[in-house]
């Protein structure tokens, strides 16, 4: 079994690599943060009749929740483009504990994920531009300032990746 103490080392990250990869988690926490306060049941901007359309009661509630916490875990993610444990499995980990990540395996699932999310919440940034007939004016303006950091989520999730690229094969491990 390889350990990590045998594994040649990665230089350490750009500064502000690790500070972007930190601030990435912090994107999603507005907006993951009122779809909570709509699966408890607060109307969060939504007149009565666009909260009851939404239908964010039962399994609903439940769906949002989900959401946000899988947005939530997915933008932790890019800690591990950055930390030690993204570069080699920690040792409690049966079977693979102690052995090198493979750069594509965390590289093109992080380059694919900042495409994705480039694309999926750039319209986020034309909030305004649509009419919300669903919400409060208050409600709509509050909401699309919610989102609004979702649009830089995927061009800072793209620039970490460059950079955790760039490390790697400058080490030479296997970017070819």
């Amino acid at each position: 079994m390889t350990t990590a103490q045998s594994l040649p080392a990665v230089s350490s990250p750009a500064r502000w690599a690790v500070r972007t990869a930190h601030i990435i988690p912090l994107l999603t926490l507005p907006s993951g943060i009122w779809r909570l306060l709509l699966a408890a049941g607060h109307h969060a901007g939504y007149t009565d009749a666009g909260y009851k359309a939404l239908g964010t009661t039962g399994w609903g509630a439940a769906y949002v929740v989900g959401l946000s916490l899988a947005g939530e875990a997915l933008a932790l993610l890019a800690l591990g483009l950055v930390r030690p444990w993204g570069e080699v499995l920690p040792h409690w980990i049966p079977l693979l504990g102690g052995r090198r990540v493979p750069w594509k395996a965390a590289v093109v699932p992080a380059g694919l994920g900042a495409v994705a999310l480039t694309v999926l919440c750039s319209s986020f940034a034309l909030w305004w531009a649509f009419p919300h007939d669903d919400m409060t004016p208050a409600g709509s303006v509050m909401a699309g300032f919610l989102y609004l950091p979702l649009v830089a989520w995927g061009p800072l999730l793209a620039a970490v990746t460059v950079s955790t690229y760039r490390r790697r094969r400058r080490a030479g491990h296997e970017c070819r």
